[in-house]
């Protein structure tokens, strides 16, 4: 048996310029050959009419067509050679035609494709130069700005998060290291100072583990929630005051909670992360003899909030953004003090409420302190109050 071999189709260009070249062309070819099929089937259709009188049919016996048939006959086959020539002639006309025009509509996008090939990393500065006509490639234009500028700080802030990361975790182990070299290369050093270098680096290395434990806080906030259930505020934010209540002793602050029933759609673990972060907040960025003050309750369309209200340091309206960026405090760019914690504590906050698609609102105090309110979205088990 012979082998069948298979038919290849016919190669179709790979540039759009190239297809929109083709398209042009075998457009107008279709078109032309309509239009002049049609005058064709005319001019032969009214051939067969005959004069009056005449009989339609074959010629007798004997007899020829006649010399204007035969002219018309030359003058049609004429007609037609001349109009397909003209008709290839056109074609090819309007394949190089639609060639250079598509080439010029498709312009921009060969600059979007030539500059997001030179970006990286390290230059998202550089912008598209797309003319401002209102058409698809310049909305694709400014929506590729949009998105670069958005890309670009992204890495900032991940340059600034690993920069602020590197010095917190460096800070606590050359002074640890520090403290141990000064120890040991004392001659005259007793049990009493080396146990006290020892606890100073036991107390360093706390820092570094709380440090540890915030950021993985902070990443664990940032993954999203794994698996909705169905989370009441109020008992969360019982079992976070519960936890903090010897602290909030220690630094004679006084704690107050009216909870509310506030079923919502999240995750457990974040939704306690969240509070837990917010109440140590409170208690550390404050006073003796202050107050701390925790509500929970139902939303009117559904949801939940819950709020975190501190007495404390005054807090500029325009410091409100960057206490939620990573390794920030009120007053200075790095933390401080181990007693201020590491700066993490809103960002981490920020984090579990994205995750839930919660609203976030933080609104200083005239007299000092803060309060914070996470408004959570209604899902499908929240109830109204």
């Amino acid at each position: 048996m012979t082998a069948v071999r298979a038919v290849r189709p016919l190669p179709w260009p790979r540039t759009v310029r190239m297809r929109l070249a083709v398209l042009y062309g075998g457009l107008f070819l279709l078109s032309g050959t309509v239009l002049l099929a049609i005058p064709n089937l005319f001019v032969g259709s009214t051939s067969t009419i005959r004069a009056p009188g005449t009989a339609a049919g074959p010629h007798p016996p004997g007899y020829g067509p006649s010399l204007a048939e035969t002219q018309h006959g030359r003058d049609m086959r004429q007609y037609v050679t001349g109009s397909a020539v003209a008709l290839v002639a056109l074609v090819a006309l309007s394949v190089a035609l639609g060639w250079l025009l598509s080439g010029r509509l498709l312009r921009p996008l060969r600059t979007i494709t030539a500059a997001a090939g030179e970006m990286s990393a390290a230059g998202l500065g550089r912008r598209l130069a797309i003319r401002r006509s209102g058409d698809e490639f310049t909305q694709l234009g400014q929506t590729l700005d949009d998105l670069f500028a958005r890309l670009e700080a992204s890495f900032q802030a991940q340059r600034h998060f690993v920069a602020n990361a590197s010095h917190e975790l460096r800070t606590p182990l050359a002074a640890e290291r520090t403290l141990l070299q000064v120890a040991l290369a004392d001659p005259g050093a007793d049990a009493a100072a080396l146990r006290e270098a020892c606890e100073q680096a036991l107390l360093l290395g706390a820092r570094q583990a709380r440090l540890m434990e915030a950021l993985f806080a902070l990443a664990t906030g940032e993954r999203g929630v794994r698996q909705w259930e169905d989370v009441d505020l109020a008992e969360v934010a019982a079992e976070v005051l519960a936890r903090h209540g010897e602290e909030a002793a220690g630094l004679d602050v006084e704690v107050a909670a009216d909870l509310g029933p506030a079923l919502v759609r999240g995750d457990r673990g974040l939704a306690d992360l969240l509070l837990d972060n917010l109440v140590g907040n409170a208690l550390r960025h404050n006073h003796p003899g202050g107050h701390v003050r925790v509500r929970t309750g139902g939303s009117p369309g559904g949801g939940g909030h819950l709020e975190v209200a501190n007495s404390g340091t005054v807090v500029p309206p325009e410091e409100v953004d960057r206490l939620f960026e990573p390794f920030q405090r009120l007053g200075t760019a790095r933390t401080g003090g181990p007693q201020h914690g590491h700066g993490l504590g809103l960002a981490i906050v920020r984090a579990a409420t994205t995750a839930h698609g919660a609203a976030l609102t933080l609104t200083p105090h005239p007299g000092g302190g803060l309060t914070v309110r996470v408004d959570f979205p209604p899902g499908p088990a929240a109830k109204a109050p």
